[in-house]
């Protein structure tokens, strides 16, 4: 009990430093999605269904937040149900080497921002070649930095 309470709470806490710091230090359009690496990091040390639970609360908190409903919602919960089926059964806690975090956040920031970008697409109905290159290869970049920044001072 003890810990999903403190993983919810971090994973408001996240919301919060994505919301208030992460999503104003665009560059060039970019920006890292820190959500979605907690949600992944829940799905790989949880399962998909605490994954896809988590990626559903937070992803619809994201939606309330941003105003684009239902598609953080979708795009969370898929990442966090995928990501739960690479977790195995005996593990006491999942710690992320530098290097593995790098790898891994460009791998699911390029899918989940591709599949982003997609539903961007379809909801406005307009493609802006500048923004699709911020937002899939540059945003999967700066999440993965964050994630490796993360995952460094995690192993300290």
């Amino acid at each position: 009990m003890i810990t999903y309470l403190r993983v919810a709470v971090a994973g408001l806490l996240t919301l919060l430093v994505q919301w208030i710091v992460l999503g104003r230090l665009s560059v060039f359009g970019a920006y890292p999605d820190a959500v979605m690496l907690f949600v992944a990091w829940i799905g790989l040390q949880f399962g998909r269904r605490a994954g896809s639970i988590a990626g559903f609360i937070l992803g619809t908190l994201m939606d309330a937040v941003y105003g684009t409903w239902g598609i953080h919602m979708i795009l969370k919960t898929i990442t966090g149900f995928l990501l739960g089926m690479f977790s195995p059964e005996d593990r006491d806690i999942l710690v992320i080497s530098p290097r593995q975090a790098i790898m891994g956040g460009m791998v699911v920031g390029i899918l989940h921002n591709g599949l982003h970008v997609a539903f961007l697409t379809l909801q406005v109905g307009a493609v802006n070649p500048e923004s699709v290159l911020a937002l899939w290869p540059g945003s999967a970049i700066y999440s993965a930095l964050v994630a490796t920044i993360a995952a460094f001072f995690a192993t300290r």
